[in-house]
């Protein structure tokens, strides 16, 4: 045997025994380099090959390629132990243990607005009320002239009113629903109108965009004794039992006689709402006989409601999405 056959034997034996001991890909990867790399052992007695005489030189080509290919297939065996070495052991650090009880998921909650929504409409439907909805997009007719508010009332403003294409507008309140509820229909009813509507008041503790709900009933005896007498019942549902309220005559074009509607917060009164016997001209423009029939009407901020129910400081807080102030509810 030539002293390249006992070199490359030597490399041989000593490239499977560094195969072997390799512990990590990045060591299996150093090891081949030293063997099969460009200035590796292997690689070196195969630019020898050409010092050989012909006969040797074939001998010994044949030898280092076989050499080569076992080196390769030692590498990739090693390789693939490693790969499986892994796995098990990635396997084994997040293996699931299913005795373990489960991590629920964080339960989301309705928004502030959405609780005393469903509690004012809540007492309402208890009472025989039914539930109305109108569209926010409103005409002139069914916002302003049904319900007795002339063509120059200070309301009818660009400055408080969003005007539209066409005549129309973003309704200033949900009273267009009362208008609409009643046209073509036959007393008794009563109803409520829970919803959005849209003002001009761009004030840092104001929206734009604010919610009301309104009621109003209407039939052959009617009094402003039993108005107040619901209007107190609701309150003392919402607020507690020791609620109390106040009324003070006021002017609404829609209603007559008309009072602003006050509650006791803490040791101050604060406005709450307006209310009043339905004005004859409204029942009329309605078709309804307003000899026959008479109402009340009232509504009140859902949003103001929530903010003294939760002790929030300004209006815009309800609209921000800010998860920190919703998860104090």
């Amino acid at each position: 045997m030539s002293a390249g056959a006992d070199s490359l034997a030597e490399a041989l034996e000593q490239a499977r025994s560094e195969i072997a001991e390799a512990a990590t890909r990045q060591a299996l990867t150093e090891v081949r380099a030293r063997y099969l790399g460009r200035k590796g052992r292997v690689s070196d007695l195969l630019r020898q090959i050409g010092r050989l005489s012909p006969a040797e030189r074939k001998q010994q080509g044949q030898a280092v390629n076989a050499a080569k290919q076992d080196i390769e297939r030692w590498v990739a065996e090693r390789r693939a132990a490693l790969e499986a070495g892994e796995r098990s052991r990635a396997l084994a650090r997040e293996e699931i243990d299913v005795t373990l009880p489960g991590c629920a998921p964080e339960l989301g909650h309705l928004h502030p607005l959405t609780h005393v929504t469903r509690d004012m409409v809540g007492f309402f439907t208890s009472m025989g009320f039914s539930v109305e909805e109108g569209p926010e997009v409103e005409t002139d007719w069914h916002n302003f002239e049904a319900l007795n508010i002339p063509p120059e009332h200070p309301a009818r403003d660009e400055q408080d009113t969003f005007y539209v294409e066409d005549g129309h507008l973003l309704r200033t309140h949900t009273s267009n629903v009362q208008i609409r509820c009643m046209t073509g229909r036959t007393p008794p009813f009563r109803f409520i109108a829970p919803g959005r509507v849209y003002r001009h008041d761009l004030s840092p503790k104001h929206s734009p965009m604010f919610h009301q709900i309104e009621g109003f009933l209407v039939d052959d005896r009617v009094s402003f004794g039993d108005l107040k007498g619901l209007l107190f019942a609701f309150a003392r549902h919402l607020m507690g039992p020791d609620t109390q309220l106040r009324f003070r005559a006021n002017h609404f074009p829609f209603t007559e006689p008309s009072a602003e509607m006050d509650v006791r917060w803490g040791e101050q009164w604060l406005e709450w709402g307006g209310c009043g016997m339905i004005h004859p001209r409204v029942l009329e423009r309605c078709g309804v006989d307003a000899e026959l029939w008479q109402g009340f009407a009232f509504g009140m901020g859902i949003d103001r409601t929530a903010l003294h129910r939760y002790g929030f400081p300004a209006l815009r807080i309800l609209f921000e999405g800010d998860v920190r102030v919703l998860e104090q509810i």
